[in-house]
């Protein structure tokens, strides 16, 4: 992948990674839906078990105006299966042990918390329409209402 992070408005590069149900998962995969991807930090932690069942739980509503959602974080596919299992998933979520599709967004950053600073995945989401292009960005968001408002952005896109 190249360094460059694409921008709103512009095609993003096609990517494979491999996903919670075994299988490799490309961009190209989902031409002509509308495609969320919201990047999180880690599997079962509060806020991404939040984020996720919020997203779960208006998974129905994403796929009747012809959207997907998957899930996208640095954890490798056993942990990616747990989660699911647990959390009851509709939506797939791939694995970026090596954070290329994260660098790509520019999510992969130097971040904070508790006063000290590492380095991992920024909680953001972005809209993907039918062609491929990049449409919206969620950067560095707040779990709580997040869900819906991406919701809101699909139904107007």
């Amino acid at each position: 992948m190249s360094n460059k992070i694409v921008q709103v408005g512009e095609q993003v590069p096609n990517f494979k990674l491999l996903a919670s149900n075994g299988q490799e998962v490309s961009l190209a995969d989902y031409r002509g839906k509308k495609l969320v991807i919201y990047f999180y930090p880690k599997d079962m932690t509060p806020g991404c078990t939040a984020e996720s069942c919020d997203f779960r739980d208006f998974n129905e509503e994403f796929a009747s105006h012809n959207a997907e959602v998957i899930g996208i974080s640095p954890d490798d596919l056993v942990s990616h299966e747990q989660f699911v299992t647990e959390y009851k998933l509709p939506f797939l979520l791939l694995s970026d042990t090596e954070h290329g599709v994260a660098e790509l967004f520019g999510v992969w950053k130097e971040l904070s918390w508790g006063g000290k600073t590492y380095i991992g995945v920024e909680r953001s989401t972005f809209l993907i329409d039918e062609s491929g292009k990049l449409a919206r960005e969620w950067r560095g968001i707040s779990v709580e209402g997040h869900a819906q408002e991406v919701l809101e952005a699909v139904k107007g896109n």
